[in-house]
């Protein structure tokens, strides 16, 4: 059997659809967010990165670096194993009361990523609830899907974003089923932000518990970064809040925070927990520091909505089409895979701009783009050039501007 010739079959389908991808070999610049050091050949040697989900800068912020290096010199590199076995470590514990402080909660339960803790935490609940059925909206994040494959309990889909048919499908679960509903709040492909409030209502009058996802809100949203549950003053009603530590934060993981029966619950009986190794105690540290800090500054979150919105504005004036959204997502349609991967080319090449293509699978086909995010160290002049290179590549292109 020539397997070598059954991969590379179905790898030139995906090159021919335009859908195949191509990692761009860049250096992040202590220091110098959002310039990157690109190892490309094709390319200038330095570029300026805008589809990073290091939203704040917060990866390089002087007070994260600093915590994480007296770490090291502290506790070493590594966690030594599993938080099981030997891997727990003081640092992973202070997190976790972060965290807990952040969210209103008894307490919090760290991951290795945002994708293990949704993986993890929501086949375990599948699993072990009895008589469990999880209702996922249908814009939830692959890690939220995969989990739900594997708990192997019913699941429903209800229309995104639409309370009405939560609450219609909702009403027609048996009575002794366990209701989970799981959602996002900032959805980070369209931008769009979940009606927070009317799910929570709908899901309180079927005694459901309630799921939601804050990867794309926390350290944004909210008087202390808590993410959109805490700007709507409803976290106290969510029954488990899940985040990451590596978007707004700058590190890396991810968490779980509810009850204290509810993560003892988890921590107890998920595998993506319990046999996978724990986060470097350097990395705990950092992000400790990140969250401690965007808890009482205000200023790198009011920044970055400046440029967000400045971005937008000048968009609109060139007649540039991007979806509309109150968050700090900005996605510029192409609906081509094909030339949504030429421009990206491009703006690399010639312009020293590097914005990855977004295209199958992660969106829908016909809904290709190209997905920015300004950052409070983006300057006013690197949204100037940003602006002046779409402009020449949809002349160039002949890519349809947005109706005035």
């Amino acid at each position: 059997m020539n397997f070598d010739y059954l991969f590379n079959t179905q790898l030139d389908a995906l090159k021919d659809e335009g859908n195949y991808r191509i990692f761009a070999e860049l250096e992040r610049q202590c220091g110098a967010f959002p310039k990157a050091k690109c190892h490309d050949d094709e390319s200038p040697d330095e570029v300026t990165v805008w589809c990073s989900n290091d939203y704040l800068g917060m990866g390089q912020h002087p007070k994260v670096r600093a915590a994480m290096q007296e770490a090291i010199d502290r506790c070493g590199t590594g966690a030594g194993g599993t938080r099981n076995i030997s891997g727990t470590n003081h640092e992973h514990l202070l997190l976790e009361r972060e965290l807990a402080d952040l969210h209103g909660k008894e307490a919090a339960l760290l991951f290795t990523s945002g994708y293990v803790s949704n993986w993890a935490s929501l086949s375990t609940l599948g699993a072990r609830l009895p008589n469990a059925v999880i209702l996922s909206d249908s814009l939830n994040h692959a890690s939220m899907i995969e989990g739900i494959r594997h708990a192997r309990c019913q699941k429903v889909i209800w229309e995104h974003n639409d309370p009405e048919d939560l609450d219609r499908k909702l009403a027609a679960l048996p009575a002794n089923a366990t209701k989970i509903v799981a959602f996002e709040s900032v959805y980070s492909m369209d931008g769009d932000i979940a009606p927070i409030r009317e799910i929570v209502e709908v899901a309180e009058k079927h005694g459901a518990m309630t799921y939601l996802d804050e990867v794309h809100a926390v350290g944004l949203y909210g008087p202390r970064g808590g993410g959109v549950a805490e700007r709507e003053g409803l976290m106290d009603r969510i029954t488990l809040i899940e985040g990451t530590l590596g978007k707004a934060y700058g590190c890396m993981g991810g968490y779980v925070t509810g009850s204290a029966a509810l993560c003892d619950f988890i921590r107890s009986f998920a595998s993506g927990f319990i046999f996978t190794t724990a986060l470097p105690p350097a990395v705990a540290a950092a992000a400790r520091t990140s969250i401690a800090h965007l808890k009482t500054s205000d200023i790198e979150r009011m920044q970055q909505r400046r440029q967000v919105a400045r971005l937008r504005q000048m968009l609109d004036q060139k007649g540039i089409p991007h979806l509309e959204n109150p968050s700090h997502i900005i996605p510029v349609m192409i609906k081509d895979p094909v030339k949504c991967r030429m421009l990206s080319d491009i703006l690399m090449r010639e312009w020293g701009i590097y914005v990855q293509p977004i295209n199958y699978p992660t969106v829908p086909k016909g809904t290709e783009r190209l997905r920015f995010t300004p950052s409070p160290l983006h300057t006013d002049a690197e949204i100037e050039h940003l602006v002046e290179a779409l402009t020449v590549l949809w002349k160039q292109c002949a890519i349809a501007h947005a109706v005035a």
